[in-house]
């Protein structure tokens, strides 16, 4: 194409990280052409973020078919992922969460997360590995067209699409973009959510944290006891954490300033690494980058300004506890994936995309107050550190066990947070049919399965071994569990508006006991549309409630 030709695209995808590409495979998946503009090279390593994806977001990697991908890379297969709690990374140990490593992910039946109803577990995996995983899968899918190297300086838009003007990086050119929507996947400092009038409101700045990454080649044979994915130190001079990037050499040190300490640089990063650690002068480490960063609580105003979205960091800043910063956003772009999916094949009405915002941003409030509660208790445990907890007595011992327990029940609903990745649901949204139910409360660490409209279908295996979600289709599922309910009425409304419905048979599997119901109409996302014991007198009424065209 001759760079004065304006590329033609469904859907401009600003920015590609975890977020970008994710959305950029979905919508692939769903025979939309996207373009994704990145001011990065092609395959430029990320900055060391994230260090788990959620087992929400590995159900919707095996759908997109990178989820053995994922799960083959990052800690080696037999590495723990266990959280230890020491006085020092080398120091004694206080209390351990039990996370399976990947060998046994699938297998095992001990610790806090191994009975979650899902047929794909967490798993612990940097963004350095994870990234280029998804970039390379994308790159390869028919429909999608990496422009890197390249940045969104303007855009405008009206009733038939945006225009978008793009700037080559490398050679100071410009390039018009036409797409039909634009989606800011382009991080905190979005300049498309700036460009929408949309603002971060919330708690700027809960903690500094002073992050390093750094090579150590002689640091695991010092740690006693069995390796982890993750240390917490905890001793009066320093509080941090360290995260196992590759299993073997490489580590990243996040030092917890204290609020007396209100600059990055107000402590000496090589002493407060060292405190963490629990090593002297002699031990010899290599700073690869400093990775610092600012805990906050942001979400914005709104994701949407006519056909122009945001999602991921553009749309909400929190505290990463629980790891449900990159996830949180990656379930923005499959939730609005399906939406524009809909949409561009034609089956969805415009008011439909409305959804993206009316079930998103509630979501996002709830667990950017999750994570807020749980770093000013965190900041209080830091606050309390006993100075003795390092004490060769009774005393001493008696210092460490109560820590000990105290970090353990506090920290294995973070680690755990069943409730965080299955119990939330979408209430109020104006495509999902009430019945009247309250969807049950869920915590962080727990939830209750509920079929309840807005809450997410629970889990089971299938007799033939599949999962439920395998036999999902892309638009609707709907789901019979009683072979003598008639489902002509939902069927062929469907077919009328053109709405893709797959019908899964399940008289006879066994269903939870949250399946009450006869029929079920779920979502591609999971999520339970509608339930009922019989279709509904006018079933048009409620596809057309579903694709967005209800009055």
């Amino acid at each position: 194409m001759a760079r004065d030709e304006v590329l033609q695209a469904d859907v401009l995808v600003v920015g590609a990280g975890p977020v970008g590409l994710t959305l950029a495979m979905d919508l692939a998946g769903r025979g939309v052409k996207v373009a994704i503009a990145e001011i990065r090279r092609y395959a430029e390593p990320p900055n060391v973020k994230c260090n788990h994806v959620a087992a929400r977001t590995m159900e919707r990697f095996r759908r997109l078919g990178v989820a053995q991908k994922v799960r083959a890379a990052g800690l080696p297969p037999d590495h723990s992922n266990d959280v230890v709690f020491r006085t020092s990374v080398c120091g004694t140990e206080l209390t351990r969460i039990p996370i399976p490593g990947r060998a046994e992910r699938y297998t095992s039946r001990e610790g806090p997360d191994t009975w979650w109803p899902t047929p794909e577990p967490p798993h612990r995996i940097n963004q350095l590995f994870l990234e280029p995983i998804l970039l390379e899968h994308a790159a390869a899918l028919p429909g999608i067209q990496l422009l890197n190297r390249t940045q969104v300086t303007s855009f405008v838009q009206d009733a038939e699409g945006v225009e978008a003007v793009a700037l080559d990086l490398d050679t100071g050119e410009e390039r018009q973009i036409h797409a039909r929507y634009l989606v800011g996947c382009d991080g905190g400092s979005s300049s498309v959510r700036k460009s929408i009038g949309a603002k971060l409101e919330g708690t700027p700045v809960i903690q500094r944290v002073q992050s390093t990454y750094i090579r150590a080649p002689g640091l695991l044979e010092r740690i006693p006891g069995k390796p982890a994915w993750s240390y917490y130190s905890v001793n009066p001079r320093r509080c941090g954490t360290v995260f196992a990037i590759d299993g073997h050499t490489t580590w990243l040190v996040h030092n917890h300033l204290n609020v007396d300490e209100p600059e990055f640089d107000s402590i000496d990063r090589d002493w407060s690494i060292r405190q963490i650690l629990g090593v002297d002068d002699r031990f010899e480490y290599e700073v690869i980058s400093k990775e610092d960063w600012v805990g906050r609580r942001l979400v914005a105003t709104r994701f949407r300004d006519r056909r122009v979205f945001i999602a991921g960091d553009a749309a909400h800043l929190w505290v990463p506890y629980a790891g449900y910063g990159m996830n949180a956003g990656i379930a923005d772009a499959l939730h609005l994936s399906w939406l524009l999916g809909a949409r561009l094949q034609g089956w969805g009405e415009e008011a439909l995309l409305a959804a993206y915002e009316a079930e998103r941003q509630p979501i996002t409030e709830q667990v950017s107050q999750f994570a807020m509660d749980h770093a000013q208790k965190m900041m209080k445990a830091r606050r309390a550190v006993p100075a003795n907890i390092e004490a060769d007595d009774a005393d001493g011992a008696r210092a460490r066990a109560e820590v000990g327990e105290e970090a353990y029940a506090l920290n294995v609903q973070q680690f755990c947070c069943a409730g965080l990745n299955f119990g939330y649901y979408y209430e109020g949204s104006p495509i999902i049919a009430a019945d009247g139910e309250a969807p049950p409360p869920y915590s962080m660490g727990d939830f209750t399965p509920s079929t309840v409209p807005g809450c997410r279908a629970p889990h089971f295996w299938l007799n033939d071994g599949r999962s439920l979600y395998d036999a999902f289709g892309p638009g609707y599922t709907l789901l019979r569990l009683k072979a003598e309910a008639d489902i002509a009425p939902l069927v062929e409304a469907a077919r009328q508006r053109r709405v893709p419905l797959q019908v899964v048979e399940l008289a006879g599997e066994p269903a939870p006991e949250a399946y009450r119901h006869a029929l079920l109409l779920c979502r591609e996302d999971q999520h339970v549309a509608w339930r009922g014991d019989a279709a509904p007198a006018d079933a048009l009424v409620l596809i057309d409630r579903l694709r967005g065209a209800a009055g």
